[in-house]
């Protein structure tokens, strides 16, 4: 065995081995940030039913203009209801992270969209994609709004503390 031949040179590696396992646990290493990307689409999802299998609703849907409600059809009797959302709509990314998110408009002409916490404000247009950059370098919650299409079009950037 080397270690009965040569004990202080085992007991060097030893303390080695220890150093550097306390120095790794002592001293993690730094929390690098990354590149993330994310697609959003805007979108309108729709459902609908004939008054004979549902009743028009009665109750008013929220003020704005993300939601969308069609009274019946006079000759089909069928009412329609839609929302304009973002899809996704909560993004979760990393404290000091670089962050792009693409967004696409697949429904409603325009889209006028703010991330104010991160001083964006940009026009995302049925058929283009409208990307924009930013340092996620504050930890919270943070409005992805349309002002167009509130309340429902509105997403959430969270942003978690370092790692």
């Amino acid at each position: 065995m080397v270690c009965a031949e040569k004990p202080a040179s085992c007991l060097a590696v030893s303390m080695v081995l220890v150093l550097i396992l306390v120095a790794a646990v002592a001293c993690p290493a730094p929390a690098w940030a990354d590149k993330r990307f994310f697609t959003i689409l805007a979108i309108e999802p729709k459902g609908g039913a004939t008054t004979d299998k549902e009743p028009f609703p009665t109750t008013p849907l929220p003020q704005g203009g993300g939601y969308v409600i069609g009274a019946p059809d006079e000759k089909t009797r069928r009412w329609e209801v839609s929302a304009y959302v973002w899809h996704p709509s909560q993004i979760i990314v990393n404290e000091g992270d670089e962050v792009t998110l693409e967004f696409v408009g697949i429904n409603g002409a325009s889209h006028p969209t703010t991330i104010a916490a991160f001083g964006q404000t940009f026009t995302v247009k049925r058929g283009y994609a409208h990307r924009v950059t930013f340092k996620a370098d504050k930890v919270g919650i943070f409005a992805i709004t349309c002002s167009t299409h509130e309340p429902s079009m509105s997403g959430a950037l969270i942003v978690m503390p370092k790692r």
